[in-house]
């Protein structure tokens, strides 16, 4: 800019200037654009103007101080103004983006920038609206929005560095080239050392992690690992400066440093390393966890497509709270046929790099790490194999779930005859689908790692579904991109890791679930294939039982319980119906049981339609009366085919906080799959309830409940927040609310379709069943309808204090769970003769419904079960029998012991049913003389 006065031709409408006919040298003002008068031209020369009437305007640059700016960028939208943030709801760009935006405090003197990345998994990005408070609460008194999309990129340089780097995730997946941007240069420094960039050798935003919400922690180790430290100097300008340093600890009893920078970890605890040379220094915390307890690699399987490909994978530990963090490879022993690969180790980011030495392998890696041993396996070597040519197209059977249409051979295919798939989606609001099945399931052998399909899209924008069905009897829903494209095109369906081989194709389909987008239309499907490594077999992985998952006289022993129900699914159409049923079911085993209150953690409806909102009302009611408080969480069957209105009318607020004998209670709405579609106040309400517990003495802990949780356990992992940083928010939250406070911290969430218990960083995890509707996983991995009951404790202010004051051991104990499966018939086989010293595996099975195609559920983690003995069984360790025990059993390994003669019985309890299987111990035999 120089300090030209520029003149425009300008058209008033009601008063404002909207239009402007031309600038001398930047061209036309854009329709709707703000102009802004400089201080000399005020409102009185816009008086006495009629609409239409054409005026002059001149405008320059304006500082205060009226020197010229030394700095121009181009902004948009006004997003803070006067402090306060501008709302910009019903305007065409304030969707969800990756943005950009600069800010200033009033007293200009501090300037903020924020960057946030989006459409991508792990942010989905920020509305405009959204981004002014972002920047408000970042302190800026004037906010402009800037360049966003794919431009959205920060670039920095840490102290001590001479080069930058890329901070962020650009949503184009590198640096786009842009015609401006903002950079803020320091000048040359002296060179002198003035202080320390103290950080971990290994690279935060690339150190390996099998957490899919969280980063890489290389601020953690485990006891008796090490951690590289590096130590970078820099001078008054942070630019690099020469020093070599001296490394101090400032407890030596959790660890010791090494003069290269290296700690070594050596008891739970906090301490701060101390870079140091002269007067300069620089520090760094680290947190050594509790005791290793297991490890995992970053990929149970590194598929190289030939020798010239190359894969990564990093080591995971965890101790026994879940809480996570890098191994340095140096800390890791490798054991695998070196004529097949050659794997090295990249400190930098944690990981090792894995290349072939022949265009076709396959091989385990066996990792160990002190005591904790892993399996993965490497293969090399892809082989693109047929699996259907769609020339028995005919026989493809169509079928719908709120739609309609048909399905008929046709040779329009890719190579011949194709299937063709016609659909009308006009005919719900809800979640439609249109499935066509082959005449029976595809068998595919070996261990594809992705399919391949062609289709002949109609732009339409229908979401296409390749449903497989695995080994374990799981259904494996493999997505491919929305069919916005009009022609044929080839389409990658990846195998997700951790699925049990073989698999089989059950079927495709096409869905939609917006409610307004209402359309029909036909696509062709043809040559469907799989791409197929050769075959590795690895050992199954080990169940960690996470003991939130207890029996029911444990559940029973805490303070008070409370009922979790979820995932019936009915509609008021059909009251009838089984599912109705096992939802009545459940709530009469519920108020039988009689807990403090019920939570129902959403989809108790199928459509969520006014009709089935009420019916829902009507079953708890004829069910539970007025005896049983309940709180009513939506999930995203309550707004299938419409708004959370609906549910709101007939139940009330969509989230609420409570408190109940020392626990708060927050239920959120993530009806919309998430956190901020369910209203960006919630998310300040969170973050203020867990502030105001923090404080409050008569607060003990606090429970967390919504329907999608923030991770699926599941290999799919499709059904969980969708945005992951949203995920690690709430995670990061209640990790930080359990470590600084000591109270308790948990969360429940539902909607995956199993029963599953974990742990992270201290905070237990639940994951709830389906009351009603089939589940999504087998049964032996949580795959089995019933409810919760959860059991709590009062935490006091002695057991707060030790928890805070020794975080990594994962404290508080203040939660227990008991899984109660439906239980339509209960087995327990025991063998009726042993011999003194002799082991026998036991088996206990619960049946859900009746004859062949009842479900059988084995009795073990996830599921609830309270084991008992006549006298003379002993339940646990067979070390601690008595010295009259006839026999132990002890339920962690489902094995029975015999200890001394006798007969004895041993029964099994679940949700109240009982079953037993008695057996007779004799001595062993003498054995024969020498």
């Amino acid at each position: 800019m120089d300090g030209a006065r520029r003149t425009a031709e300008v058209t008033v409408v009601d008063g404002k200037v909207t239009k402007a006919a031309g600038a001398p040298g930047k061209g036309p003002i854009p329709a709707g654009a703000t102009v802004l008068l400089g201080r000399d031209a005020g409102a009185d020369e816009l008086s006495g103007l009629a609409v239409g009437d054409a005026v002059s305007m001149e405008y320059r640059p304006r500082t205060d101080d009226g020197d010229l700016p030394r700095t121009a960028l181009s902004g948009r939208e006004l997003l803070v103004v006067d402090g306060k943030p501008v709302g910009h709801d019903g305007e065409g760009n304030n969707t969800t983006a990756p943005r950009t935006a600069v800010g200033f405090s009033r007293d200009g003197r501090t300037m903020q920038i924020l960057t946030v990345d989006g459409r991508q998994a792990d942010s989905g990005g920020v509305t405009l609206t959204e981004l002014g408070l972002m920047m408000k609460d970042a302190g800026a008194y004037s906010a402009l929005n800037l360049d966003g999309g794919g431009s959205s990129t920060l670039v920095a340089r840490e102290p001590g560095s001479d080069t930058t780097r890329v901070e962020n995730s650009p949503s184009d997946g590198a640096e786009r080239t842009v015609p401006n941007g903002l950079a803020l240069t320091a000048p040359d420094g002296s060179g002198r050392l003035k202080g320390f960039w103290v950080d971990t050798a290994m690279d935060r935003a690339s150190a390996p992690t099998a957490d899919p919400v969280r980063g890489g922690h290389p601020e953690r180790v485990f006891p008796g690992l090490t951690r590289r430290l590096t130590a970078a100097g820099y001078d008054e300008t942070y630019g690099p400066a020469d020093g070599a340093p001296q490394w101090r600890t400032a407890d030596s009893h959790i660890g010791r440093i090494g003069s290269d920078g290296t700690f070594t970890a050596r008891h739970g605890g906090d301490t701060t390393i101390t870079a140091r040379r002269g007067a300069a220094h620089g520090d760094l915390g680290l947190t050594v966890l509790d005791r290793l307890d297991r490890i995992q690699p970053t990929s149970r399987l590194v598929g190289l497509a030939d020798a010239e490909a190359t894969g990564r994978f990093g080591i995971v530990g965890l101790d026994a709270h879940g809480t996570s963090a890098p191994v340095e490879p140096s800390d890791v022993r490798l054991s695998y046929d070196h004529a097949l690969f050659d794997i090295a180790p990249d400190p930098r980011a944690g990981t090792f790099t894995v290349k072939a030495r022949h265009d076709q392998a396959a091989g385990q890696v066996e990792v160990r790490v002190g005591g904790a041993t892993t399996v993965l396996a490497v293969t090399v070597g892809l082989t693109e194999r047929q699996e259907a040519s769609f020339d028995d197209a005919d026989g493809w059977t169509f079928s719908q779930a709120r739609a309609s249409g048909s399905a008929e051979a046709t040779p329009d295919g890719h190579t011949g005859t194709g299937l063709q798939l016609d659909y009308d989606f006009t005919q719900s609001t809800a979640t439609r689908a249109a499935y066509v099945t082959p005449p029976q399931q595809i068998e595919v052998d070996g261990q594809p790692q992705s399919f391949g399909l062609w289709i002949k899209g109609d732009g339409k924008g229908a979401w296409p579904t390749l449903h497989l069905k695995d080994a374990a009897g799981s259904d494996q829903l493999l997505r491919g991109p929305y069919v916005t494209w009009t022609g044929w095109r080839h389409v990658d369906f990846a195998v997700p890791a951790g699925v049990a081989y073989p698999l089989k194709v059950n079927r495709f389909y096409l869905a939609e679930t917006a409610a307004t987008r209402q359309y029909t239309g036909s696509v062709v499907i043809d040559d469907l294939s799989a791409r197929v490594p050769p075959s590795v077999e690895l050992p199954t992985e080990s169940v960690h039982p996470d003991p939130l998952i207890s029996t029911a006289a444990q559940v029973r022993g805490r303070d008070w319980r409370f009922a979790v129900m979820s995932d019936a699914q009915f509609v008021a159409r059909d009251p009838g119906s089984p599912i109705v049923a096992q939802a009545r079911r459940t709530l009469r085993e519920i108020e039988a049981a009689k807990p403090d209150f019920l939570v129902i953690n959403g989809d108790l409806v199928d459509e969520g339609s006014p009709a089935d909102l009420s019916f829902a009302r009507t079953v708890l009611k004829e069910e539970l009366g007025d005896d049983l408080p309940w709180y009513y969480v939506p999930g995203n069957h309550e707004v299938m085919g419409g708004s959370i209105d609906n549910f709101t009318g007939e139940f009330g607020p969509a989230h609420r906080s409570f408190d109940h004998r020392g626990t708060r209670f927050l239920t959120l709405d993530t009806s919309r799959l998430g956190l901020r579609a369910g209203g960006f106040d919630q998310i300040k309400e969170l973050r203020a309830q867990l502030d105001a517990a923090a404080k409050d003495p008569d607060i003990g802990s606090v429970m967390v409940i919504e329907h999608v949780p923030p991770r699926d356990p599941t290999p799919q992992q499709g059904s969980q927040l969708g945005d992951r940083k949203e995920a690690a928010l709430l995670e990061g939250w209640l990790t930080d609310f359990r470590r600084t406070t000591g109270k308790g911290a948990g969360f429940i969430g539902s909607h995956v379709g199993t029963f599953h218990a974990s742990r992270v960083d201290g905070v237990p995890y639940l994951i709830n069943g389906n009351s009603g509707k089939n589940p999504a996983t087998p049964p032996n991995q949580g795959g089995f309808t019933g409810w919760s009951m959860v059991g709590v404790d009062h935490v006091s202010a002695r057991d707060q204090a030790a928890a805070r004051h020794a975080p990594w051991q994962g404290g508080p104990d203040w939660v227990s769970v008991q899984t109660r499966a439906h239980v339509d018939g209960l087995t327990v086989t025991a063998p009726e003769d042993l011999r003194t010293g002799q082991t026998a595996d036991i088996t206990a099975t619960v049946f859900q419904g009746e004859g062949i195609d009842a479900r059988r559920v084995p009795v073990g983690f996830p599921l609830s079960a309270d084991w008992s003995g006549s006298p003379g069984v002993h339940i646990g360790d067979p070390d601690d029998a008595g010295r009259r025990d006839v026999a132990a059993y002890d339920p962690a390994g489902g094995k029975l012991t015999a200890l001394r003669p006798g007969t004895a019985t041993l029964a099994v309890r679940v949700n109240g049913a009982t079953a037993q299987a008695r057996f007779t111990v004799t001595a062993a035999a003498a054995a024969p003389a020498a």
